[in-house]
C-alpha cells in the first residue's frame, strides 16, 4: 500500500513508526526545510508512553523525569486543593510511568527511530490539495511536485490542509491566551520534589514542571480572553512575548508563582485555537490524525497523548482489516466516542481551572478534597489503542480498562 503521511510531528513521526510495527510502509512529507527545536515541555500519561515504548523509545527515561505527583492548588495562599500521586502509582497501576520532558527531546528520539527504521522522510514539501482520482488520492505540494497513493495521512495540526479534503472548516479561538517559557532549574526556588504544579485562579492559571532530566522547568500560563476580544491574537507559538506582560497578568498570586514568573526570560505567548469535531474522519482514501483530526486545548494536557493513541489505532485497524475502508471505518469507530470523552473532560477543566472566587469555586474546591483524581482516571490512564483496535468492538467497551490494560467485557 502507497502510504502518505503529511506533516512530522509528534502524530506524523509516531504514525510512522507504528506502520512500520504493522509491516507497512510510509513516506512522510514535512513542509519544514529543516526541522529545529520546536516548543517546550510536554506531558505523557501512561496511555501514550505504553504506545511509545512498543515502537522503540524506550530512552524516553533518560531524557524525561517521573514526577512525584500531580498537584492542584490555590492562587492566592497555595493551598493544595487535591494531590494525584504518579510516580510509583502510576508504574503499578497501568504498567507504564507518567513523564514530563522537553518537546525537543521527544523530537529527537522520534526521529532516531524513524531514521533507524529506514522511513523516507521528505522536507521543504509543503502540501497546498488533495484531490481524489480514479486512482486515489493524490498530493500538490508548493514545490509543484506531485504524488500519487492508495492512503493519505493528514498529520499537518490544527490548520491542516489535508483536513480540507474531508470538512470545510476553520481553526477556531479557544478564549485563552497562554503564555510559556523554559527556565533553568537554578534559576527557581528550591521544590521539595519534581511535581506537576497546576494553580488555579480567577480567569487564570499556571502550571509548571520538570522537563530536560530535571536541569529545566516548563512554565505555561493561561489568561482566558472574550472570544469576541479586539486584542490581536497571536497564532504562532514562536510569538515573542513581553515578560513583564506575563508578570502583571498573575499580580496578586502567590509568593511562588510570582518567583516563577519572575524569572522567565524567553517569553512566548499565543492564542489557543481548536477545531470543530469531524462529521467523518475519512473520504476517499483520506483521513487524518493529530491535530488535524481533534485538537484538543491542553486543559488535561492530553493532546499529544490523543495524537499518539491515534496514530497507534489506525496503524493497527490497517494491519488487521483487509480492506483499506474496513479499516477506516473501523478507526473513526474506536477513536470519536473516546476523543468525544476526552472534549469534554478538557472542557470540564476549562471551566473549572478559571472559577472566579465565589459559591461555584467553593463547591470544587470541596470536590476536590474529597480524594485525588483517582481511580476517576483509569479510564484515561488505563486505556490500550493497540488493544483497543484488536478487540471485538462489540464486546469491548473501547473507553475504558481495568489497571494493566485488561478489558471489561459488556
Amino acid at each position: 500500500m502507497r502510504i502518505a503521511v503529511v506533516g512530522a510531528g509528534i502524530a506524523g513521526l509516531t504514525l510512522a513508526l507504528w506502520l512500520r510495527r504493522a509491516g507497512l510502509t510510509c513516506t512522510v512529507y514535512e513542509q519544514a526545510r529543516q526541522l529545529s527545536e520546536v516548543g517546550a515541555g510536554i506531558q505523557l500519561a501512561p496511555n501514550a508512553v505504553r504506545l511509545l515504548d512498543r515502537v522503540g523509545l524506550a530512552e524516553l527515561g533518560f531524557v524525561a523525569v517521573a514526577p512525584e505527583s500531580l498537584d492542584l492548588r490555590r492562587w492566592d495562599d497555595g493551598r493544595v486543593l487535591a494531590r494525584t500521586r504518579l510516580a510509583a502509582e502510576c508504574r503499578y497501576r497501568y504498567g507504564a510511568p507518567y513523564l514530563t520532558l522537553h518537546r525537543a527531546d521527544l523530537q529527537r528520539l522520534l526521529l532516531d527511530a524513524v531514521d533507524r527504521a529506514g522511513v523516507p522522510l521528505r522536507l521543504g514539501q509543503r502540501c497546498t490539495d488533495v484531490v481524489s482520482t480514479p486512482d486515489g488520492p493524490r498530493l500538490s505540494f508548493s514545490s509543484g511536485e506531485s504524488v500519487d497513493a492508495d492512503l493519505v495521512v493528514g498529520a499537518d495540526g490544527v490548520r491542516s490542509a489535508v483536513r480540507a479534503f474531508l470538512v470545510e472548516d476553520q481553526a477556531r479561538f479557544g478564549g485563552v491566551m497562554v503564555y510559556r517559557s523554559v527556565i533553568d532549574t537554578d534559576q527557581l526556588p528550591r521544590f521539595d520534589a519534581p511535581r506537576v504544579s497546576v494553580w488555579l485562579g480567577p480567569g487564570h492559571h499556571c502550571v509548571w514542571y520538570p522537563v530536560s532530566g530535571g536541569r529545566q522547568y516548563n512554565v505555561v500560563a493561561a489568561v482566558a480572553m472574550p472570544s469576541q476580544t479586539s486584542q490581536p491574537i497571536p497564532v504562532s507559538w514562536r510569538a515573542a512575548a513581553a515578560p513583564d506582560e506575563l508578570r502583571r497578568a498573575f499580580q496578586g498570586w502567590h509568593p511562588d508563582v510570582a518567583a516563577v514568573l519572575g524569572a522567565a526570560r524567553d517569553v512566548t505567548g499565543w492564542g489557543l485555537y481548536d477545531r470543530p469535531a469531524l462529521p467523518r474522519w475519512s473520504r476517499a482514501g483520506v483521513t487524518v490524525v493529530g491535530d488535524a483530526a481533534h485538537a484538543v486545548l491542553p486543559f488535561g494536557a492530553q493532546g499529544a497523548n490523543q495524537a499518539i493513541e491515534s496514530a497507534a489505532t489506525l496503524a493497527t485497524c490497517l494491519r488487521i482489516e483487509n480492506d483499506l475502508a474496513a479499516a477506516l471505518a473501523r478507526y473513526e469507530r474506536l477513536r470519536a466516542p473516546r476523543l468525544a470523552r476526552v472534549q469534554a473532560a478538557v472542557q470540564r477543566n476549562a471551566d473549572d481551572h478559571h472559577l472566579a472566587d465565589g459559591a461555584g469555586q467553593c463547591a470544587r474546591d470541596a470536590t476536590l478534597a474529597e480524594g485525588t483524581l483517582r481511580p476517576a482516571q483509569d479510564w484515561l490512564f488505563g486505556y490500550d489503542a493497540e488493544a483497543g483496535a484488536l478487540a471485538d468492538p462489540g464486546l469491548v467497551d473501547s473507553t475504558m480498562t481495568t489497571p494493566h490494560g485488561e478489558y471489561r467485557r459488556r
